[in-house]
């Protein structure tokens, strides 16, 4: 129960940064990271309330949504949004908007194949047909290749540019965080300990905060304004009023 409370603190807190950044730049990367750390709390709550409680076949489906069908998807649509701009965001966050709606209205139908132990960290294998277990696969892995490749590629940019060592830092501790997220999303289909699971939560989302604490360290102002992207990088100039994207080391970009 320890690591369901640290994780729900750590999102919280990281949530809160994203959400301040948000409203000063109104870029919407940032309201993509935003809505996907929320989402992460929401489930780090779920499992929370789980393990204080007691499990239900409520917490248990809204933990399994939020954690391990739509997080991930929404945070790699903060990647798009940002390294390709609004036209090619726009029709993304279509997608991902029709994905997490059919997985919810899938979730809230899906029968039970077995009985909830109120004790123990359902397994999806144990609980779920194919179809909620397929969707949390999708989601999870799609989302992360994402999420991974623009961080490769903007550590890459970095290097050549033979910019500060810092940002590709981040970069490896945020890719790293996420492939943990996206893992642990997972990890109740093939193993039903609750304490393992929650810890892998908390060790994800230490490791993204961690890099954004990174990328940000140098400019103690800009603590909680100035969020590295999960999949970006952040050069060492400071950023214009309007949040302008050449903060993050990926030049002008429009949205």
């Amino acid at each position: 129960m320890a690591f369901a409370a640290a994780a729900t603190v750590v999102a919280l807190a990281f949530a809160l940064s994203t959400l301040d950044r948000w409203q000063i730049t109104r870029r919407r990367h940032v309201a993509a990271w935003t809505a996907a750390l929320v989402l992460f709390t929401g489930a780090s709550a779920s499992l929370l309330l789980g393990a204080a409680i007691g499990w239900s076949s409520a917490t248990f489906r809204a933990f399994y949504y939020l954690g391990a069908i739509a997080n991930v998807p929404v945070l790699a649509l903060g990647t798009i949004e940002l390294l390709l701009g609004p036209r090619w965001g726009t029709r993304c966050a279509r997608a991902v908007a029709a994905f997490c709606l059919f997985s919810a209205g899938v979730l809230t139908v899906a029968p039970l194949r077995a009985p909830i132990d109120p004790d123990t960290l359902p397994r999806g294998a144990d609980v779920f047909g194919p179809l909620p277990r397929v969707l949390a696969a999708l989601g999870s892995s799609v989302g992360a290749l994402v999420i991974f490749v623009g961080a490769m590629w903007s550590i890459v940019g970095l290097l050549r540019s033979r910019a500060s060592a810092r940002p590709a830092i981040a970069n490896l501790l945020i890719a790293a965080g996420t492939v943990v997220l996206s893992v642990g999303g997972l990890f109740n289909s093939v193993a039903s300990e609750m304490t393992s699971f929650a810890a892998s939560l908390v060790l994800g989302i230490v490791l993204i905060f961690a890099g954004f604490l990174t990328a940000t360290v140098a400019s103690p102002p800009r603590l909680l304004t100035a969020v590295t992207a999960l999949p970006t990088t952040m050069a060492g100039d400071p950023p214009d009023p309007q949040g302008d994207d050449s903060e993050l080391g990926l030049g002008n970009r429009s949205g």
